[in-house]
């Protein structure tokens, strides 16, 4: 547990060092007031450090939730096509038509019918999100020796037992492949989502200090999401590592 903890705060470190050396060498490269300096944004965030973290934490609370869901939802879903031709023949046609149609353009949509609160921006991430997650599931599990299968099916196993100890472990890697790409993904559309009717994340503050010409603020809003967006990637990292 400590050297995970190590590990953890050394990349942190690296992170952190090598982001801010981009940073300085931008804002000596471009001497434009619109890039304002680290250190004068770091005195920014201990000045709002409070209200910060409340837009870190609104902003957590979605990604996750929306990631939990996707996974709940997708995960059983990609399995299903997997072990069944005829339903992923009948699906398939439909997944290709929605995965690269821009899932953004649908939140006026999502707040006509479930109106401005948390509930649509928790849905548009979720629908980015589960599409990714069942595609990578369904061609992960395609993936696995046809050999594997009928031995499970000659000793007789459940379908939950062929799904347990045979495709669960076999998709694994897809299944943290899927949330890698689509963290990503969310994470620039909850900029998007958190710009209508709401008064707490890091797309909001991003936004609210870019109209107000509050630089140090705004790259301050940029620098968490780029932190929480690095979590999430160690998190997965580490349930890669324990996997084995």
């Amino acid at each position: 547990m400590k050297r995970v903890q190590s590990n953890f705060f050394r990349s942190l470190f690296l992170g952190i060092l090598s982001y801010l050396a981009v940073w300085i060498l931008l804002y000596i490269l471009s001497n434009n007031h619109a890039i304002p300096s680290p250190i004068v944004t770091g005195i920014k965030m201990w000045d709002i450090k409070e209200l910060l973290g409340l837009h870190i934490i609104a902003s957590s609370l979605r990604i996750f939730i929306a990631l939990l869901l996707a996974v709940l939802v997708g995960l059983p879903i990609g399995i299903l096509l997997s072990m069944f031709p005829k339903s992923d023949r009948l699906l398939s046609p439909l997944l290709y038509f929605l995965y690269p149609l821009p899932k953004v353009a649908f939140l006026p949509i999502f707040m006509l019918f479930w109106g401005l609160g948390n509930f649509s921006k928790i849905l548009l991430l979720f629908s980015i999100i589960v599409l990714q997650v069942i595609i990578l599931v369904r061609d992960g599990a395609k993936t696995i020796p046809e050999n594997y299968q009928r031995i499970m099916t000659n000793f007789q196993a459940s379908i939950w037992q062929q799904i347990r100890y045979l495709i669960l472990p076999a998709i694994f890697p897809n299944i943290l492949a899927s949330l890698r790409v689509s963290i990503g993904i969310a994470l620039a559309s909850l900029f998007f989502a958190e710009n209508y009717a709401t008064d707490y994340g890091l797309g909001y503050l991003i936004l609210s200090a870019w109209t107000k010409m509050d630089y140090p603020e705004m790259f301050a809003g940029i620098f968490c999401i780029a932190l929480l967006g690095f979590i999430l990637f160690r998190v997965i990292d580490s349930l890669e590592r324990f996997s084995y």
